[in-house]
């Protein structure tokens, strides 16, 4: 277990769902918590309900002069989450360009807009905690699909790469990769979700990783399974079975 008390700690996309729940778990910890996102309103709320040290940076994370201003304004930091995400559910039949654009740039460019801005000092300094929100969609190629998984794809590649070159130093680096979670995000499926999580069990499962020293984590544990071990499976199998 991590000791939490006086850290401070900034979550990037957490005016709801998994970003609020998370903000209520490290708060209670004792950590100082610095919640971002688009929406001030929301942020204010999410303050005044959280029980420890706590404030907040609006953020529009597809605007670097937005991330630049508001890394100035965070100052120096021993964590950062980044929760930031878009979804709509479609696919290659029904191509929505502008959702797919947004989901890439919001899910995948909006990650190394940040990263681009924090990494730098937590490397010069050798200590900072960085935890990146991936997906089990991440894995492989889903149908319905398009720009969701494959900015989750990319930004599990990109945890992967930061790992490769930081797991020696102070700078410590995990992903998450949850199945589907009740938010506002997921209401817009029309299908049935198994294994849905409330925000607070997520939160849970998170928080939980971020007091390890493990890199990966995918949850719930059951159904992440099933999308590992599709990475096992042949072209010609896979798609019959997910397509």
């Amino acid at each position: 277990m991590k000791s939490w008390q006086g850290k401070r700690y900034w979550l990037v996309g957490a005016s709801a769902g998994l970003g609020e729940a998370l903000a209520h778990k490290l708060s209670r910890a004792g950590a100082e918590v610095i919640v971002s996102a688009r929406s001030e309103d929301k942020l204010a709320e999410l303050v005044k309900a959280l029980p420890g040290k706590a404030s907040f940076e609006t953020i529009d994370v597809q605007d670097i002069d937005s991330v630049r201003a508001a890394v100035r304004n965070v100052g120096d930091v021993d964590g950062i989450v980044y929760l930031a995400g878009a979804y709509w559910p479609f696919g290659a039949q029904e191509w929505e360009a502008d959702h797919a654009t947004t989901m890439i740039d919001v899910n995948l460019t909006g990650l190394v807009r940040v990263m681009g801005e924090v990494v730098p000092g937590m490397v010069q300094k050798n200590a900072g905690h960085i935890v990146i929100t991936s997906s089990l969609t991440a894995f492989r190629g889903l149908p319905k699909s398009i720009g969701y998984t494959a900015s989750k794809a990319g930004t599990m590649s990109l945890a992967e790469c930061m790992y490769a070159d930081l797991r020696k130093t102070g700078v410590q680096v995990q992903v998450i990769n949850p199945g589907f979670i009740k938010t506002q995000l997921t209401d817009k499926n029309d299908f049935k979700m198994p294994f849905l999580m409330t925000p607070e069990d997520a939160a849970q499962q998170t928080f939980d990783h971020m007091n390890s020293d493990r890199f990966k984590k995918s949850f719930p544990f059951a159904f992440s399974l099933l999308f590992r071990f599709s990475r096992l499976l042949p072209d010609a199998i896979y798609f019959r079975l997910f397509s």
